[in-house]
């Protein structure tokens, strides 16, 4: 059983930033990769960065390139994602996951981010 909590979200102004931070704990046995989804209000599910634990590959969503960075702390199976000039169309909840070496994916419950023009 792995749980995975986010926590960091919020209410900013366009062009501010927010960092979101995630943990997975329980029976994590070094989480393969973890990253992030977010879902706005009538829209589905999209992915939006994940980094892989060896080597540390991180991969984007092209609508976040250069705005947003995605870094783990492998010893706490942590990862954090900070988030700079944000736009309205940012907002979202923000879901994260970490997916097991034996091909299970486990996800938080979701932060709210919010962007206000």
């Amino acid at each position: 059983q792995v749980t995975v909590v986010e926590s960091g979200g919020g209410l900013v102004q366009a062009g501010g930033s927010l960092r979101l931070s995630c943990a997975a704990s329980g029976r994590t046995a070094s989480s393969y990769a973890m990253g992030w989804f977010r879902q706005a209000p009538g829209k589905e599910r999209e992915f939006v960065a994940q980094i892989r634990r060896i080597g540390a590959i991180t991969n984007y969503a092209d609508s976040v390139k250069g705005r947003f960075t995605i870094s783990r702390a492998n010893a706490e199976n942590t990862v954090f994602l900070q988030m700079n000039s944000l736009k309205p169309d940012d907002t979202a909840v923000y879901y994260c996951y970490s997916d097991q070496p034996a091909g299970s994916r486990s996800w938080g419950q979701g932060t709210q981010v919010t962007v206000s023009s």
